[in-house]
């Protein structure tokens, strides 16, 4: 459960909606307090559990490069109404939840920000299985590819553990009463552990509660079972970086430093966080970003 300790947005940061075609998708959208957006947007994808706030640390510093910034709510999540709370359009096809539709719903996001220009793609944990997904479309205009805190397939060890335990908590009674009593019962607790703060505490109640239970449910599935597609991945022509706490503990490090390797990919260990440097260390995050995408900007232009 990413857990942000900022919640007030920033200035230059406010809250919108993508109108895709399938229908809306809510989103986080920063732009520089001063100066033009000249340099290629951003898009970034948060993990399971989580949501746009997740990047809302990042927001403001990664903007103030020059340029713009959105952070977006994967349908079925928080504000992002899911497939079952839409109403079908004829010949307009529903995501499921599952990766390779997420990954085209993300893909769609980034003809619309970067208006059919090359769009730099940041996924965190499971935002990366998907970003990976939208990196894997031919046509996808990707300016470059982040992948933190996220592995080559599916979750192992003590992460797998929890998805395999929401899973089995959820599949027979898949309705937001069902995760009232697992915040109650189980969610409540590990959110006042992991913050002090009754507004960040309240914030994760209703972040949980407003997400989908069957996406919940599907999203921890492909957790479990995502194959290997690191080297398919590999052939795909666009920069890459491969971010991680050197505490994380979801993906062991030494997978995220091997799928690095495989992809040729720049590879950066940031000291003292866990498995969201987006908000342990959002800092050298934001910096070690915007040094990679202003840097493969730059070789582009040669």
């Amino acid at each position: 459960m990413s857990t942000p300790e900022i919640l007030d947005l920033p200035p230059g940061v406010r809250r919108t909606d993508l109108r895709l075609t399938y229908g809306p998708l809510a989103a986080l959208r920063a732009l520089p307090t001063s100066g033009g957006t000249e340099l290629a947007p951003a898009v970034l994808v948060h993990g399971f559990t989580g949501s746009k706030e997740d990047f809302i640390a990042l927001l403001q510093s990664l903007a103030q490069a020059g340029r713009e910034v959105v952070a977006i709510d994967l349908p079925g999540t928080y504000r992002s109404p899911g497939p079952e709370a839409l109403t079908p359009t004829p010949g307009v096809r529903l995501p499921d939840y599952r990766l390779s539709s997420l990954g085209e719903v993300v893909a769609e996001v980034l003809d619309q920000v970067g208006d059919g220009g090359p769009v730099h793609l940041v996924g965190h944990s499971f935002g990366g299985l998907v970003s990976r997904e939208t990196a894997l479309i031919e046509g996808s205009p990707l300016a470059s590819l982040t992948l933190m805190c996220s592995g080559p397939g599916a979750l192992s060890g003590a992460a797998a553990v929890r998805a395999r335990n929401l899973i089995a908590a959820v599949s027979m009674n898949p309705t937001s009463g069902r995760l009232r009593e697992l915040w109650e019962e189980l969610f409540e607790a590990e959110a006042r552990a992991r913050s002090a703060k009754s507004e960040v505490v309240d914030f994760l109640r209703d972040r949980l509660l407003s997400s989908s239970a069957v996406g919940l449910m599907r999203m921890a599935e492909d957790l479990l079972s995502a194959p290997d597609r690191v080297d398919e991945l590999a052939e795909v022509d666009v920069p890459m970086l491969v971010v991680y706490g050197e505490n994380d503990d979801a993906w062991p490090t030494s997978e995220q430093n091997d799928m690095a390797e495989r992809l040729d990919a720049r590879r950066l260990v940031v000291p003292g966080a866990g498995h969201s440097p987006n908000v342990e260390a959002p800092e050298t995050t934001s910096s070690a970003l915007t040094a990679f995408w202003n840097e493969t900007e730059s070789v582009g232009r040669r």
